[in-house]
């Protein structure tokens, strides 16, 4: 008798990212886990204690997969913090249902993140580009953010496709223009 093939948690993460990818968060079940392996549910219910584990594995999976875009070392030799922005563009872009999960999705029933601790590494750029204090830095961050976003969001849901180069030269103005405000009133 054969032995039966081993199911991993990973090939178990990748099945439900693809899912994702395919029909959004709400397609995300045991069944369809088990059908894109050519399994029973048996194998997801013997590596993870529920589907909810199963889901946070996947969205972690998603994050870094977001991580990876923005990651300033692939920015090809963009300026840090810009390569961190169009990257975010370019994942909202190549990866929309991933990107409307982690970022579009309601939160209002999660606990809070720290997402100034959770965007240290982003304060960092912005104070050693800029010369701006860790508090400016925060809110130029969130000024800035806020338009990426925009930009980030009309991509993941087909409303606009912006052109790279309009986008590389749109967030340049934004940033310039917040930099000279913020030197402005004395903030660095």
């Amino acid at each position: 008798m054969a032995s039966k093939t081993k199911i991993t948690r990973e090939q178990l993460v990748a099945a439900g990212l693809d899912i994702v990818r395919a029909g959004g968060p709400e397609a995300l079940n045991a069944r369809a886990v088990a059908a894109a392996l050519g399994c029973s549910t048996q194998p997801v219910f013997s590596n993870y204690a529920s589907m909810q584990a199963l889901e946070q594995d996947v969205l972690a999976a998603a994050q870094a997969a977001a991580q990876r875009y923005m990651d300033p070392a692939a920015g090809a030799g963009l300026p840090p913090y810009k390569a961190v922005g169009m990257g975010y563009i370019r994942f909202a872009r190549e990866e929309p249902a991933l990107f409307r999960w982690l970022y579009m999705r309601d939160r209002s029933g999660e606990e809070p993140a720290d997402d100034r601790a959770e965007n240290a590494g982003v304060l960092r750029l912005i104070m050693a580009g800029t010369g701006l204090d860790e508090d400016a830095a925060w809110l130029f961050h969130l000024e800035m953010w806020l338009f990426v976003h925009g930009l980030a969001a009309t991509a993941a849901t087909g409303y606009v496709r912006w052109d790279p180069a309009l986008t590389g030269d749109m967030l340049t103005d934004v940033y310039q223009g917040l930099l000279a405000r913020f030197r402005a009133k004395g903030s660095a």
